[in-house]
């Protein structure tokens, strides 16, 4: 039977392999080869260089400049500037394939047809709008009419100010090197051209083509065209060359190569990012050499290309989300907001981001490019040979491939067991990744190995499916064995008392209907151990296959109830419930901490769980913050914690002011120690510091006084809070009550005890005494303070920072930003105040909080 699965198994691998043979070319295949391709351009690392900027027309410009598009003067004032400032090559990107004619300069045009028809009939000019001129003479002594002379001049002035494309080729000629873009037709030519193209665009043809692989009797050519649109001849003329500005997009309409060399009826013409290149290097179009099927020749450049001349671009990413080439609004540039003296020697690129002007590109690197951008990096590429080629033996390397791995799913995969073929999957899975990044980031290659690798896991997970199904049959018996044997271990187990070990057993058999009798008595005897959450544990079970089995519901209810109100304790025992009680009626009796009866889990304080409770005797509704020591710390730990913990009380408990929590009690049971503290109504600041969310300047001043006199009491006994910030502050907004909480990291600042407690705290709040480790005083509470006032009046911290290092650094090093910048409605004396609590220099703080609660009264009543 083994023989027969495994011809089976041969079979199904070649089929597998033959269909991945034949979809190669499938849209779904192209489409993770791209992705892959995408992964690998990521992961490269190349430099951009800096010699090139782009000037983008981008939204600021438009609302400064005008509507688009401009006047073409705009244009001409641009292109002046950049060639004074001696820019090596300005490439625009508009398409200037219109003339621009200003509504005035058609009449004008009409009056100098008028002018001109009148002087060559040698009519007078009757003007009698005065005296005077009606008494001019007509004609000089030469024979001329100075009327019509005048009027011819100042018709010229008038032509010359109003054509704006004449303007623009006056600065396009004298600056000498500007590269123009126009777009190209695609399509395949069915006969010959209806006119050829104008001198000026002819002129741009690349001379130097060569075939040295036969690529024209393999049909390998540049991408045919059947039409242009060149530039209007007044500014095509003076351009220092004009380049196609064409894309190509992929299988999934990203841009992921530049078609370098455009056919036109037999004449080869370069792109726009090809002429910049050449024009940076002081080369001509006939100084390009283009070889059919391999690549071009610039200079001594050598770009490598696919079969029809389209260059696999490299897309450079800036470090820190900075871009690769600098982008500067036209506007700036255009204002003088940003000198154009930066662009001296560089290539400047002026091309569209506006919304609505162009559309973005999907490249590798990016969901959104603009054209100018993506230009940019193709010209990059070119002038640092930047780009991945897929070299001729590619072809054969990827049939390799997918015979290497056909050959390892048709023979060798079937032969293996499961473990031993998912790591030989994973292996040769891992070595096609790795090629692939290795080959891309550091030769610059790519194979198309996403079709091999997809081929490697489907056919491993459908084999692997198919010998799971076709065995699962011959495993049903056994699987009813082993039942029946964990059945008879689990009642074995329960009989001597290893719940737990039953438990496990009897949830390996299948769950039917003969073993809910079973769980139900093992829950059961769960209960009676006094093992509430392993006994939830079995009825929640249960209840996954049968709710409304017996009275399964009121035990889980009743299970859970214990299990969330659980004590610790019991020494080593670990969990116990030795402080709750089931009642004959089958109700649950809250457990008791001492003298105090827990009511519910409020969350998680510092050092423990915190509950909410009830002095019974009283009837005051306390919080109790507790720690199970034993569970927390190793025994020779234990007796330091205890005394920290109950230092922590009596830190507390020496402190009596109408600001700060009150605690009322301290206590242990077995290993779990609690204080018994003031339950506190409202919430602490922490929503208080969103900058949608902020309270009054009034409120926030009332707070930072209580919380400042609070402290200034504090401090009067040597104790120190060490962690103020607003989830530590209590606030109720219908009475503005303010408690200072948690002293549970305080540290005595006796000077018999060095050191009491642990040295904690929250970075962004810390001192920078506290942050570099020194020993510190009440200053360091009160810089704190100032940290939680700037943050409550901004919405803002004062110092931020990507990692810990940064903003320990910014807090012992850097000034924070005027917090009237953040919020003008803060007064200059309160921004004084603020600015004193922040001294990095714990001597130039405030020394006191009631000298800080004085000077924001005395600064409130200024201002009132």
């Amino acid at each position: 039977m083994k023989k027969t699965f495994w011809k089976a198994d041969w079979f199904a691998g070649l089929v597998i392999s033959l269909l991945f043979l034949f979809a190669g070319g499938s849209a779904i295949l192209q489409g993770l080869e791209r992705v892959a391709y995408d992964w690998g351009v990521r992961a490269s690392s190349r430099d951009a260089g800096d010699q090139i900027s782009i000037i983008a027309i981008d939204e600021q410009s438009i609302a400064n400049i005008g509507r688009w598009p401009w006047s073409r003067n705009v244009h001409a004032e641009m292109t002046d500037m950049l060639a004074g400032a001696k820019a090596k090559v300005i490439g625009n990107t508009v398409f200037f394939t219109e003339p621009q004619i200003d509504p005035g300069l058609a009449y004008i045009r009409k009056i100098t047809e008028f002018v001109q028809d009148a002087a060559g009939q040698g009519s007078e000019l009757a003007i009698a709008d005065t005296e005077e001129v009606a008494s001019a003479p007509v004609q000089d002594e030469s024979g001329h009419n100075p009327l019509l002379d005048g009027l011819r001049t100042l018709l010229d002035e008038a032509r010359s100010a109003l054509s704006t494309d004449a303007r623009l080729s006056h600065s396009i000629a004298n600056a000498g090197n500007v590269v123009l873009a126009m777009p190209f037709v695609i399509g395949e030519p069915r006969g010959n051209p209806d006119k050829p193209l104008p001198e000026y665009v002819s002129r741009n043809q690349l001379g130097k083509v060569m075939d040295r692989v036969g690529a024209g009797e393999a049909g390998l050519l540049p991408i045919p065209t059947i039409g242009v649109l060149p530039p209007i001849p007044e500014l095509g003329e003076p351009a220092a060359a004009i380049g196609h500005l064409n894309v190509n997009p992929d299988v999934d309409g990203a841009i992921r190569s530049e078609p370098l060399v455009l056919e036109h009826y037999g004449q080869y013409y370069p792109s726009l990012s090809m002429q910049i290149a050449a024009r940076y290097l002081n080369l001509q179009p006939q100084d390009i050499e283009v070889r059919l099927g391999e690549g071009v020749r610039l200079g001594k450049l050598n770009i490598a290309t696919d079969p029809y001349l389209q260059m696999n671009t490299f897309f450079y990413e800036g470090a820190d989300g900075r871009p690769v080439f600098p982008v500067d609004s036209f506007y700036d540039v255009y204002s003088g907001k940003i000198p154009v003296e930066k662009y001296r020697d560089r290539i400047v690129l002026i091309g569209a981001t506006a919304e609505g002007i162009g559309d973005a590109q999907v490249t590798p690197i990016s969901p959104a490019m603009k054209p100018i951008e993506t230009l940019a990096h193709s010209v990059a590429s070119i002038l640092n040979e930047d780009f991945f080629i897929s070299p001729t033996w590619a072809f054969w390397a990827e049939r390799g491939l997918w015979l290497l791995i056909a050959l390892y799913l048709i023979l060798l995969l079937p032969r293996l067991r499961a473990g031993a073929a998912a790591t030989v999957t994973v292996v040769l899975l891992g070595l096609l990744i790795a090629g692939h990044f290795y080959l891309m980031t550091q030769q610059g290659m790519w194979l198309q190995f996403a079709s091999p690798a997809a081929l490697l896991l489907v056919g491993h997970a459908l084999l692997t499916t198919k010998r799971f199904l076709v065995t699962e049959q011959g495993k049903v018996k056994s699987e009813a064995e082993s039942a029946e044997s964990n059945r008879n271990l689990a009642l074995m187990f329960q009989s001597q008392g290893q719940l737990d070990m039953a438990f496990d057993r009897l949830r390996k058999c299948p769950m039917d209907d003969s073993l809910m009798d079973l769980f139900y008595n093992l829950g059961l005897d769960f209960e009676r151990k006094r093992q509430f959450n392993k006994a939830e544990a079995v009825f929640a079970y249960m209840a996954e296959y049968n709710p409304k089995y017996k009275d399964i519901e009121q035990r889980l209810n009743r299970s859970r109830a214990m299990a969330e109100t659980i004590i610790l304790g019991g020494g080593s025992a670990g969990r116990t419930n030795a402080g709750t009680l089931i009642l004959d009626d089958g109700t649950v009796e809250k457990p008791m901490l001492g003298r105090y009866q827990i009511e519910k889990e409020l969350g998680k304080g510092a050092m423990g769980v915190v509950y909410q409770g009830r002095d019974p005797k009283i009837g005051r509704v306390v919080a109790i913050k507790t720690m199970a020591l034993a569970q927390e710390f190793e025994p020779d730990e234990l007796e330091d914690v205890k005394a920290r913990f109950f230092r922590e009380a009596e830190t507390a408990g020496r402190l009596n002011h109408p600001n700060i929590v009150t605690m009322y009690d301290a206590g242990e049971e077995h290993d779990l120690a609690y204080i018994a503290m003031e339950f506190l109504k409202g919430q602490d600041l922490t929503p208080y510091t969103k900058p949608d969310n902020l309270l009054s300047l009034d409120k926030v001043a009332d707070i930072i006084i209580k919380t400042a006199e609070a402290l200034d009491y504090a401090h009067s006994y040597n104790v120190v809070h060490r962690d103020i910030k607003p989830a530590n502050i209590m606030y109720e907004p219908e009475t503005g009550n303010v408690k200072v909480t948690d002293f549970g990291i305080a540290r005595i600042t006796d000077s018999s005890r060095t050191k009491t407690g642990m040295v904690l705290g929250t970075p962004s709040y810390m001192s920078p005494e506290q942050l570099a480790g020194k020993k510190v005083d009440g200053r360091s509470d009160l810089f704190s303070l100032g940290v939680m006032f700037y943050q409550l009046v901004s919405g803002q911290l004062p110092f931020t920072g990507d990692s810990m290092a940064t903003l320990m650094f910014k807090i012992a090093n850097e000034e924070h930003a005027n917090i009237r910048t953040l919020n003008p409605d803060v007064s200059p004396c309160l921004s004084d105040i603020i600015d004193r609590m922040l001294e990095k220099d714990a001597d130039k703080r405030y020394a006191r909080g009631a000298e800080i609660a004085a000077d924001i009264r005395r600064c409130l009543g200024q201002v009132g």
